[in-house]
């Protein structure tokens, strides 16, 4: 791809002026590029400025800009969206240039960049650079550092980039509504001398969360921690799409956290080190190894790795995490022989099924009716079957002979010989137990109460 214009009319993008002003007011602004794809749309080059090493934004993308007497202008305009979080599930949410996430903005150290806000929803809105060094009054608070962005109103941001690091934009106006809905995006500074920090693959994506009721649409806001879809990036597995690189690269991978809580983010195969922080870039002396990586609320983190061959899971570690629409008051059903009323229910629903006496797969090997516009609890399958995933869940997919700069799926890892698990089936001795106490009449049974009833 030879230029940014080419690079959003391939994918579908659409430009337009910003409705919100004046003919003559729009003709000073930047062009508001609208993108509504949920693929990873892999940038160009910069076509002016600094040079700099882009970053992929998993199923996301970056805002182009037009430079304008030295400085780097951008135009971000807050709307409501339509997001689809997986195959078969779209979500009504807010956020910037046609996604949510918003675009991701990147720029140089030492750029002075301008960014005009256009807010098309229906209440006041504000963005803050979660992290950036800016003046106050370029601080986003509403009430405190700015006035409110109107509805139809454009507001002018500008500040010099001091430092590179990992950042995000969101609002601080109704922030919990406005969050709630999807509105944050990255905010990527680069180094000056594009050979510092520099990676093969650079990616980056935000964690975020919505509570969408199977059959609706739109997030319930109110919602503090029972959230039944864990995003990244708005998007849930399998919609998320794979990290691929090739075997040796060093890659780097940026995670935000707009969630309500923290996030372990877990990856098999090769180790990695942290990079970088909110703060900044962690000198090389004082960088340490993991396999997992705790993101904290309004946190950034940066970590990298040499590529080894294979299909490495990548995902959160709270396990709940890594399912979707799941139901909280869904009792737990190992052990219990229902079949009796299973004849019974089946009589006047065909389609009931039973699940859940033996454990939780079932839900990812069978298919069965769901209301509309929601997604199974556990979904996506793999070259042996179920995946049995769904939710904060990806697959970082390494290959011996991918060309350097794709990023296109692989496909499925063809294991070489003799390194992959499977059936034993000679005869085996009978293990040793311990001895252990079985349950009976007399094993205390422990209810939790619902209601009133029960204390």
């Amino acid at each position: 791809m030879s230029n940014r214009r080419s690079f959003f009319k391939t994918a579908g993008a659409s430009f337009l002026g910003a409705a919100a002003v004046s003919r003559v007011g729009a003709a000073s602004l930047p062009e508001a590029v609208i993108q509504t794809s949920a693929q990873t749309l892999v940038p160009p080059p910069p076509p002016n400025g600094r040079p700099f090493n882009p970053l992929v934004t998993l199923n996301g993308w970056s805002l182009p800009w037009r430079m304008k007497d030295g400085v780097k202008e951008f135009h971000l305009v807050a709307e409501q969206v339509v997001r689809e979080i997986a195959p078969g599930m779209k979500a009504r949410l807010w956020g910037y240039n046609g996604s949510s996430p918003g675009p991701t903005i990147e720029g140089v150290e030492g750029d002075r960049i301008r960014i005009f806000v256009t807010n098309k929803l229906p209440e006041v809105t504000s963005v803050h650079w979660h992290g950036v060094l800016v003046p106050s009054g370029m601080d986003g608070v509403t009430g405190l550092t700015q006035p409110p962005i109107a509805v139809g109103k454009t507001f002018m941001y500008e500040f010099l980039l001091q430092k590179p690091g990992t950042h995000m934009y969101h609002p601080h106006a109704d922030e919990m509504v406005q969050m709630a809905m999807g509105m944050m995006g990255l905010f990527i500074i680069h180094p000056r001398d594009p050979r510092q920090y520099r990676v093969d693959r650079d990616y980056g994506f935000i964690l975020n969360a919505y509570d969408v009721e199977p059959g609706s649409a739109t997030p319930r806001v109110n919602t503090m921690l029972d959230f039944n879809l864990w995003t990244w990036n708005s998007r849930a597995f399998p919609g998320i799409d794979p990290f691929v690189a090739r075997s040796g690269e060093r890659v780097r991978i940026r995670v935000g956290n707009l969630t309500m809580t923290n996030h372990p983010i877990h990856m098999h195969g090769p180790h990695f080190e942290v990079t970088g922080t909110d703060g900044g870039w962690v000198p090389k002396s004082a960088r340490w190894p993991e396999v997992t990586t705790d993101v904290a609320v309004g946190q950034m983190r940066a970590f990298e790795f040499d590529a080894v061959a294979g299909d490495w899971a990548i995902h959160c570690h709270k396990s709940h995490h890594t399912m979707n629409a799941m139901g909280h008051g869904v009792p737990t059903m190992i052990g219990v022989d229902h079949t009796d009323v299973a004849r019974k229910i089946t009589r006047l629903m065909p389609d009931y099924m039973v699940m859940g006496d033996k454990g939780m797969h079932d839900m990812a090997e069978m298919e069965m009716p769901i209301p509309d516009n929601t997604l199974p609890m556990m979904t996506g399958t793999g070259p042996f079957g179920p995946v049995g995933m769904g939710g904060m869940f990806s697959v970082v997919k390494v290959r011996d002979d991918l060309k350097r700069g794709d990023y296109g799926d692989p496909g499925p890892y063809k294991h070489p010989v003799g390194t992959l698990a499977n059936e034993y089936s000679a005869e085996l001795p009978e293990p040793a137990r311990a001895a252990s106490t079985a349950s009976d009449a007399g094993t205390l049974q422990v209810r939790k109460p619902d209601g009133q009833h029960g204390h």
